[in-house]
């Protein structure tokens, strides 16, 4: 059985590929995961977390090389 792995996308990317890179980890559509981002970033805590999670979330790439 093959471990899931959290990375930021770089198929299904808009800004930084984060909520695609949720969304796959979670098997949801990545609209639905921009949606709560979007409206997070009216409170700014969206904005802020999803660039902490831009910083921490290796890319797709990274993750395929380090297997």
């Amino acid at each position: 059985m093959e471990q899931k792995k959290l990375y930021r996308s770089e198929s299904n990317r808009m800004i930084c590929g984060v909520c695609a890179g949720i969304a796959e980890y979670i098997l949801i559509d990545p609209t639905i995961v921009r949606l709560l981002f979007a409206l997070l970033g009216f409170t700014g805590s969206g904005i802020v977390a999803y660039f902490i999670a831009a910083i921490i979330i290796p890319t797709e790439s990274m993750v395929r090389r380090n297997y």
